[in-house]
């Protein structure tokens, strides 16, 4: 299973939805936690070329994008090819 990092944020629906999805799937995840941490959402933005809004998803230390984009690849049946590459 690959390194997965999920940068979040307090009270964020679209971050527990993709929480939920990678649980199902069963991949194992580092949760980054920006709401009160100046340094860990510059992190982010840098990482995900400009992204400010949370969740941004990294399988890899590629940048999947959102919790809309994570769940288009899971109904395009690409998350577990890059879950298990």
């Amino acid at each position: 299973m690959n390194k997965v990092e999920i940068y979040t944020g307090n009270f964020c629906g679209f971050c527990t939805a993709a929480k939920r999805l990678l649980n199902k799937k069963g991949a194992s995840f580092s949760e980054i936690n920006i709401h009160d941490n100046k340094e860990k959402r510059a992190e982010m933005i840098q990482r995900s070329n400009g992204g400010r809004t949370v969740p941004q998803v990294f399988i890899n230390n590629i940048h999947v994008g959102g919790c809309d984009e994570l769940y288009d690849l899971e109904s395009m049946g690409n998350l577990d090819k890059l879950l298990i590459a």
